[in-house]
């Protein structure tokens, strides 16, 4: 059965390229599946293929894309669940938008949202009520902690086999700054993407990826220019720099995203995902020798190597290796 064209949810989606994907309504994130149509003369959808590529946004844009526990919540859930699906390759990570408020005001995420900020981390079910806020905000509630989880999306994202790009439309800022350095590829919108890391004005400091990564692409003194003065740099810096890859017209940034995954979707996912992980094993210590170390072990268990030792312990056995070479 084919599906029903997707609601236009930002300026620059175009329905056509996506469907909807089950189980996760819009809310804070939308989540949809990357499809290659055919069109009848009157818009009628005759064929649809699904394609191994989604797009995950962050759907807040009148707050410029600022995250809260719930929205983290839904980030992760999204990223988790094209991780099981095994056919994904490409995450295309992004923010709607434009801002209702002002349609000149784009953004990827502009961080953590302050207005929900407690003593001990992000508090779920922020109200609109500034006051109702203020009253909750210093205090601690040891049974329903504040929560700094967008941490443990980096973490996924690092560890995932799918390939990230962030594309940029707008505002990227503190911990949306950081998601875009850990991202494995970047796309800019020339004429609203801007860059800042205000972790030092807010009181903040990703001192994890955020910083080191940024160190490790941009070198060491910008990155501390970066952190330490919380000036904006725009997209043509941003590429210069090394924080994104490609700067490009706003309205061809996501087209260029899918042009990526679509170059990608014709490598082969193996070399993929070992490449991945061992440019991160060289950043990430023994936590990133441990994801490239498992998935060699993956590789092994599916060679004819592998199976012979799996098949002598079932078959109480001494395995025989004599037929496997031993590579110079």
């Amino acid at each position: 059965m084919l599906s029903p064209l997707p609601n236009k949810v930002s300026d620059v989606f175009d329905p056509r390229k996506w469907r909807s994907v089950d189980g996760f309504p819009d809310a804070d994130v939308t989540y949809h599946r990357g499809v290659e149509r055919t069109f009848a003369e009157d818009g009628t959808v005759l064929t649809e293929r699904d394609l191994p590529v989604v797009r995950i946004a962050f759907n807040r844009p009148e707050v410029l894309n600022a995250f809260r526990p719930e929205t983290v919540d839904q980030l992760y859930r999204a990223i988790d669940h094209a991780h099981l699906t095994m056919e994904i390759g490409t995450v295309i990570l992004t923010g709607n938008g434009p801002s209702p408020r002002d349609p000149t005001q784009w953004a990827f995420s502009s961080g953590g949202d302050q207005a929900v900020r407690g003593a001990d981390g992000y508090r779920y079910g922020g109200s609109s009520d500034k006051a109702e806020n203020k009253r909750t905000r210093d205090s601690v509630n040891p049974a329903v902690p504040g929560r700094m989880h967008i941490l443990e999306v980096q973490r996924l994202m690092r560890t995932s086999s799918m390939i990230f790009i962030a594309v940029i439309p707008g505002w990227c800022v503190g911990g949306g700054h950081s998601l875009n350095v850990v991202a494995d590829l970047s796309i800019a919108s020339r004429e609203h993407a801007r860059f800042q890391q205000l972790d030092a004005n807010v009181g903040s400091f990703d001192a994890g990826y955020g910083t080191a990564l940024l160190a490790k692409q941009t070198g060491d003194k910008r990155a501390r220019e970066i952190f330490f003065l919380g000036q904006e740099y725009n997209a043509e810096q941003a590429e210069r720099w090394g924080v994104v890859n490609a700067a490009v017209t706003h309205m061809e940034i996501e087209n260029k995203a899918l042009e990526w995954a679509r170059i990608m979707a014709t490598r082969s996912p193996q070399a993929l995902r070992m490449m991945k992980f061992s440019f991160n094993m060289a950043q990430d210590g023994l936590a990133g020798q441990q994801v490239f170390a498992g998935e060699a072990t993956r590789m092994a268990y599916s060679t004819a190597e592998g199976r012979e030792a799996r098949d002598a312990f079932l078959e109480k056995r001494h395995p025989d290796f004599r037929d496997f070479p031993h590579y110079a």
